[in-house]
């Protein structure tokens, strides 16, 4: 019989993996929803739902094996992140899907949290002032309006799935929905900002390199504190806090 293994776990859901099945459960029914109808909707690769009875959902593993890991050189040659960079396209070239985005923020309201989240990663002293500064100030050119986008909303390395120059699979849905376009290419890059220009090409249209750096500053700033609260480390070599640091 299979093992269970706990691929990831903290107290808003829990991923379990056996064999070729992934369960996940997640408290937020709404947040389910939404990875359930993105899944359906987007025009790339996506896992297939087995079943799914609140607050559990089953989907069938996808084929291949990820395109790398934060904190982990990828070994995948240009062409397939420039795949990769393909097929995000198409995704941001998709209709949007008719739901708002419950997490999308705009520009003021990512300013606000910003300044809030900052002043907290230096009272309580988990990061240093200057590198807050010097990244608040860099995190500022993606306080920008955009163009609503069909966006992934949490397009980590580990979350795209390739085999070759072919991208068999993208998971993990649930904060799918319209928003920045930029923002998806930067999570996909964070920590890999050597494979950004094969992305780039393979995207194939020109983007604000200055918004996706920007963007890199941000997510991490907003991510520390959150990671550190539930059992994660960003300061691991590669991680969130050295992207932080590569800016100074």
């Amino acid at each position: 019989m299979d093992e269970v293994e706990v691929v990831v776990a903290h107290s808003e859901r829990a991923t379990l993996r056996v064999g070729d099945v992934f369960l996940k459960v997640d408290a937020d029914e709404a947040r389910m929803d939404v990875e359930v109808q993105a899944m359906s909707l987007a025009p790339v690769p996506t896992p297939q739902v087995l079943w799914r009875k609140p607050p559990a959902l089953a989907i069938a593993a996808v084929p291949g094996t990820a395109l790398g890991r934060l904190g982990q050189s990828s070994t995948a040659p240009p062409a397939t992140w420039a795949a990769v960079g393909a097929a995000v396209r198409k995704l941001h070239e998709a209709p949007l899907p008719p739901w708002d985005g419950r997490r999308r923020r705009g520009p003021g309201e990512l300013a606000a949290e910003l300044e809030g989240e900052c002043e907290l990663l230096v009272a309580h002293g988990i990061l240093p002032a200057d590198l807050v500064t010097r990244n608040r100030q860099v995190a500022e050119a993606a306080l920008r309006p955009w163009t609503p986008a069909f966006t992934h909303g949490d397009l980590q390395i580990d979350h795209v799935f390739v085999d070759g120059d072919e991208v068999t699979g993208i998971i993990d849905w649930s904060e799918a929905g319209p928003g920045d376009a930029l923002f998806d290419l930067a999570t996909l890059t964070l920590g890999h900002r050597e494979h950004l220009d094969d992305v780039i090409a393979g995207y194939g249209t020109d983007v604000d390199l200055d918004v996706i750096r920007a963007w890199w500053s941000l997510r991490s700033l907003l991510g520390v504190r959150w990671l550190v609260e539930h059992g994660f480390d960003p300061f691991a070599p590669g991680r969130e806090v050295d992207v932080l640091r590569s800016r100074m």
